[in-house]
């Protein structure tokens, strides 16, 4: 079997792992889309598309529109990108999903009414590196919008909660679970700690489940807050995160791949 890595980055743990246990029966072989616009000759097997950027998505919609199966598909790979298209989509089949505003720039959303309360403010385009910021007043809005004027961004009202983000992980059959503290903590996130899966509360992984029937993935991370007595709100969602240090996943992801 012939399996893609559509990747810039084939030494990330997840993929590496998965390709030491693939490589003594089948063939792996590393696409780096910032190099290759196509891939001539026969399609692989299968192709995971680990990388976000544009050229990544481009090379991942060729292979598709020549019959390849690829893990995440281009296109929802590309709508877990856009934070207003994920929160329609979301809304739309009923998920826990937080409210979501848009605003063309972050200059704009300054410049217009006084937000109601605490609100979380988000680059309306998910990449690494993006802005995710609490905001209490007009003069921290009005700071982070001298900072990134012309930043497209989201708004979400801030709902109260322990602090603590749940980030659960699908790849495939796997489902895999951690704590860490929310990115808007005073004292920042601090270090992943260790949660069971059989330890979240009633219906979580469920939803979980859910959420990749909606958005089509395969391979996928939702960030969840509970909002009291394990009350689920969902605030992000990405494919093909890292899903480092969990044990399991790379045999996941090989478990995944075979069946694909």
């Amino acid at each position: 079997m012939r399996i893609g890595l559509i990747t810039p980055e084939p030494g990330h743990p997840l993929l590496a792992a998965a390709t030491a246990l693939l490589t003594p029966s089948h063939q792996v072989e590393t696409l780096d889309p910032g190099m290759v616009d196509e891939i001539p000759g026969p399609l692989a097997d299968v192709y995971l598309l680990k990388s976000r950027t544009p050229r990544a998505l481009a090379l991942a919609a060729g292979l598709e529109r020549r019959g390849a199966r690829v893990v995440n598909s281009a296109a929802a790979t590309a709508l877990c990108q856009d934070r207003t298209q994920m929160a329609a989509k979301a809304h739309g089949a009923g998920l826990p999903f937080a409210a979501t505003r848009t605003f063309a720039t972050l200059a704009q959303l300054a410049c217009g009414s006084p937000l109601p309360g605490p609100a979380v403010v988000k680059s309306r385009h998910s990449r690494r590196h993006d802005l995710v910021a609490r905001v209490d007043g007009g003069i921290q809005l009005r700071e982070l919008a001298a900072a990134h004027p012309h930043e497209p961004v989201v708004v979400q009202e801030f709902a109260p909660n322990s602090g603590w983000d749940h980030k659960l992980w699908a790849v495939g059959d796997g489902l895999f679970a951690a704590l860490r503290r929310s990115e808007l903590s005073p004292g920042g996130r601090g270090p992943t700690l260790p949660l069971a899966p059989g330890d979240l509360p009633p219906g979580w992984p469920a939803l979980v489940r859910r959420v990749g029937e909606v958005f089509e993935l395969d391979v996928y991370g939702v960030d969840i807050i509970d909002t009291g007595d394990g009350a689920p709100l969902v605030v992000d969602i990405n494919a093909f995160p890292g899903v480092r240090g969990q044990s399991g996943a790379p045999e996941a992801l090989v478990a995944l791949v075979l069946d694909r």
